[in-house]
């Protein structure tokens, strides 16, 4: 997952408003959202190479997603896979800040990442590069491949374009959230950030919807909880950067 924008605790209708985009090589063999057959209580897409997950939700509201921290100076071997740090929250019915404290004991056992944990009441957030457990304020935040809110080009305008959706104060659509994370377009060399992957491949990475040759956007969720606790998940997947279907999931939260 490398895009995830969200709105918190700051609207009439919905306590929770996910959009986020799972950038990823296009050859790594995925599984579509879907309620899991050994985790029947658990929805999420699933990495079919390393068994977890990037983002999910369970039928009790427990939610969590995850991004890589983009650091090519990092060459860790023999670590766990991150998407394995979703799942094992999903999995669990730990309180969300206990959880991360429990992950700060191993977080050298991971590469860098950072993972929103919680449900649509409270969330937190952590990164094993920074070290902090932090728990997430009411309002728009975003979350790419760096800390929580770092103000690059593409979180500020995916912030942006949430932020105005939001403050229309009514019922959102998914395909309305789907247009904000479809947005291709590159930003200027001068807005870029400096992450050691080489201009080139900054300017590939810096839209919200990514495509290149051999990897780019997988797929796009939405998740909309409202105050009575309606749960609206839809996910949209690509091939090759084209639209292939969504899978949209509705149930109350127990």
């Amino acid at each position: 997952m490398c895009l995830i924008n969200f709105h918190f605790l700051d609207h009439p209708i919905y306590r929770l408003i996910v959009a986020a985009n799972r950038d990823e090589f296009y050859e790594r063999p995925t599984a579509p959202a879907h309620f899991w057959k050994d985790k029947p209580y658990l929805l999420a897409g699933r990495d079919l190479s390393q068994g977890g997950t990037w983002l999910g939700i369970t039928k009790s509201g427990r939610f969590a997603a995850l991004t890589n921290y983009r650091d090519p100076s990092e060459q860790k071997k023999n670590v766990k896979s991150r998407g394995e740090i979703v799942t094992d929250f999903l999995d669990s019915d730990m309180p969300a800040d206990e959880f991360l404290k429990s992950l700060q004991q191993k977080r050298a056992e991971y590469a860098g990442f950072n993972v929103i944990v919680g449900t649509a009441d409270e969330l937190f957030y952590y990164s094993n590069i920074e070290n902090e457990v932090k728990k997430i304020s009411p309002g728009t935040h975003g979350l790419c491949n760096h800390f929580l809110d770092t103000p690059w080009p593409k979180v500020v305008k995916g912030k942006t374009d949430l932020r105005k959706l939001v403050e229309q104060n009514r019922v959102i659509q998914p395909g309305e959230l789907f247009d904000i994370m479809l947005d291709a377009e590159p930003f200027p060399d001068e807005q870029l950030p400096v992450t050691g992957v080489g201009q080139q491949l900054e300017r590939v990475l810096s839209s919200l919807f990514i495509k290149s040759e051999g990897y780019g956007t997988r797929s796009s969720t939405v998740l909309l909880i409202n105050h009575e606790n309606n749960i609206t998940f839809v996910e949209r997947t690509y091939r090759d950067g084209e639209f292939v279907g969504d899978r949209t999931f509705n149930f109350l939260s127990s």
